[in-house]
């Protein structure tokens, strides 16, 4: 199954945060920035024209949710689930939608952390067979390793110890000595943008180095599947590649069994028209529930990397008729809080040139907000207060907030995601960004990529104005309606990269299903 990559790390200044789950200071976060949308009038603010990428519980005014929430991140699930359980002819069809979906997170949210600490002691084994139950208890202390308390029981989320392994030295140190570390690999990014850079001096076209892809998706069901029977309809929606100024040349190979839809390709404005999120349809009655579903599509596209020449000096201002677009809040991810909007404006200063200050925000980001492992979006009811708040986030989370605080700075900034193709064994689903400078248009920006390791300061800063050549694009925005549209909450109510289930209207979730992807350039 195609990993998720997630994160957290302690906020800053925090040298002894003890918290049970980042989910606290998240709902923290978000409640007191919700809280002031609903004293205002929730259902004007952002933008009415698309939607929220998140589950109606985290954009819901219901009384009873807003109470579920607040237990739910203090660790007491059982008394969430009853409230929210409890018979209310009074309550609408809106809050009766949340409250249901915030069930369905707290089953979510359990599956994320259900690794106990036996459990996280054997994996660290695999790599490290000497090591104790005292020093990985240690080096999860240190580094903060993600867990939550749930209903008295402490549980670890369950891609530990992938964090310990990114932030404790000497939990790195001895799993070098045990020969579990990871290789160098041969491939290296940096000689890459070079090139870029290079093949687009001597070229009039921004876009250089042209790599051709051929891509593989597969969702597989297992036989006997509890919620399957003779006669059931199985919908699946599976990632499917944009034409899209640097990328191109889209072809479908094959698909099995036969799609059913093929979704239109995203149409540029505001919001983005079109199937802003791309897929392919399959939909199928079962025959024989004991037999696996297996669902498989094959595309090629060629991806070009993006070398716009840009110069401050050149900058022009938006277009008259611009309208505010994509420059405004859209809750629950992109909120702009007090404490964030303060510190776009220590990070910005004086400064008035838009792209001078696209690149103070990216270089902050870049500094201030590492990646590691982190929770499914599903689960976090703001990307871009969760990121600030906790100081950290991973690609999505990282970007989400660039957009945030770029809006804030007036820079109209966007989603787009997809993967990371690149050559060797780290590709996968990956989250990125846009923004709109004048007279260029729109321009990628990569916070989580953030500041090169390089002498040369055009690769050092490549990733805020350029891309490589190893991407693919799916999504042009995010949480937007599926071609057709999905009855259930989304596995993934924000992005689409593995794909979605849906069995009799009931959604499966990414442990009911297998996804695997291959990519030959």
């Amino acid at each position: 199954m195609i990993p998720s990559l997630r994160c957290c790390l302690p906020f800053r200044g925090r040298s002894n945060w003890a918290i049970s789950s980042l989910l606290e200071v998240s709902l923290a976060g978000w409640l007191a920035v919700m809280a002031s949308f609903i004293g205002a009038g929730a259902a004007t603010a952002g933008d009415p024209t698309v939607t929220s990428g998140a589950s109606a519980a985290f954009t819901s005014q219901d009384p009873l949710v807003l109470e579920a929430l607040e237990l739910i991140a203090s660790g007491d699930f059982r008394a969430a689930e009853k409230g929210l359980s409890t018979e209310d002819p009074q309550a609408d069809a809106a809050a009766r939608r949340a409250r249901s979906e915030l069930i369905e997170i707290m089953n979510r949210v359990r599956h994320e952390y259900s690794l106990e600490s036996a459990g996280l002691l054997a994996k660290v084994k695999k790599v490290i067979p000497d090591v104790t139950a005292e020093e990985v208890e240690r080096w999860a202390s240190e580094t903060k390793a993600r867990f939550r308390v749930i209903d008295g029981t402490k549980f670890y989320f369950r891609r530990e110890p992938q964090n310990i392994f990114l932030f404790s030295q000497q939990a790195i140190e001895r799993r070098a000595q045990a020969g579990g570390a990871p290789s160098k690999p041969a491939w290296q990014l940096t000689d890459h943008l070079a090139d870029v850079i290079a093949a687009a001096a001597h070229s009039d076209s921004a876009e250089v180095l042209p790599v051709k892809h051929r891509f593989t998706h597969t969702i597989t069901i297992g036989g006997n599947h509890p919620k399957i029977k003779a006669g059931s309809t199985v919908r699946v929606w599976m990632p499917y590649a944009q034409e899209y100024r640097q990328q191109r040349d889209v072809r479908l190979v094959s698909a099995s069994p036969k799609p059913t839809l093929i979704a239109p390709t995203g149409e540029d404005g505001h919001p983005v028209s079109g199937g802003a999120q791309r897929s392919v349809y399959f939909e199928q009655v079962v025959e024989d529930p004991t037999q696996p579903l297996v669902f498989q599509e094959v595309f090629e596209y060629t991806s070009f990397a993006y070398y716009p020449k840009l110069d401050a000096s050149q900058v022009e201002p938006l277009p008259n008729d611009w309208r505010n677009a994509y420059l405004s809040e859209r809750p629950p991810h992109i909120v702009f809080a007090p404490e964030i909007s303060d510190e776009v404006a220590t990070i910005v200063g004086a400064e008035t040139n838009p792209l001078i200050k696209a690149r103070k925000i990216f270089r902050w980001v870049s500094l201030n907000i590492p990646w590691n492992a982190e929770d499914e979006y599903c689960v976090i009811p703001s990307l871009a207060v969760k990121g600030f708040d906790a100081r950290c986030g991973d690609c999505g989370v990282q970007n989400t907030l660039f957009i945030a605080m770029c809006r804030i700075a007036g820079i109209p900034a966007r989603w787009q995601s997809g993967f990371e193709t690149k050559p060797g064994p780290r590709w996968g689903m990956h989250d990125w960004a846009e923004i709109y400078i004048a007279p260029w248009g729109w321009l990628p920006a990569d916070a989580s990529y953030g500041i090169q390791r390089s002498d040369d300061p055009r690769v050092a800063d490549f990733y805020c104005g350029h891309q490589d050549s190893y991407r693919l694009i799916v999504n042009l925005d995010w949480g937007r309606e599926l071609f057709p549209p999905k009855e259930s909450l989304r596995s993934e109510p924000a992005d689409f990269q593995r794909g979605e289930v849906e069995v009799d209207g009931q959604n499966l979730y990414f442990n009911e299903w297998e996804a695997k992807s291959e990519v030959e350039r």
